[in-house]
């Protein structure tokens, strides 16, 4: 049961990261998330769903709501046209860079992870 109540507390934690998080930049953590992935360069959406652990339709609803808010943009692949990637926009560098570079609280039950 200890370990239950564990769990819940760090849910409790990353609700409460979230909601601070959502209301500082405009974006829930599953978009966060994705600018981080791209960081590196492009994507796939498939690529994008195993790195963040979300099943391709989940994924796929992700990135239409960061590309919306004009943060990421989709290219053809260039050696296959038919494959579809992923990049950060100007605007989606910015607010990745805004993000990283701001002290955000991490609730006390989550810091030994960061750290």
């Amino acid at each position: 049961m200890n370990n239950l109540c564990a769990i819940r507390d760090v849910c409790r934690a990353l609700s409460e990261f979230e909601n601070k998080f959502q209301q500082r930049h405009s974006l829930c953590m599953n978009e966060g998330m994705v600018l981080c992935c791209l960081k590196s360069g492009s994507l796939s959406s498939g690529e994008i769903a195993e790195m963040m652990n979300l099943t391709c339709s989940n994924t796929s609803k992700v990135i239409r709501s960061v590309e919306d808010k004009g943060l990421i943009e989709r290219v053809l692949g260039e050696k296959d046209r038919r494959q579809m990637y992923f990049i950060l926009t100007d605007e989606g560098r910015r607010k990745l860079e805004e993000i990283e570079n701001e002290q955000i609280e991490i609730p006390e039950l989550l810091q030994h992870i960061v750290n």
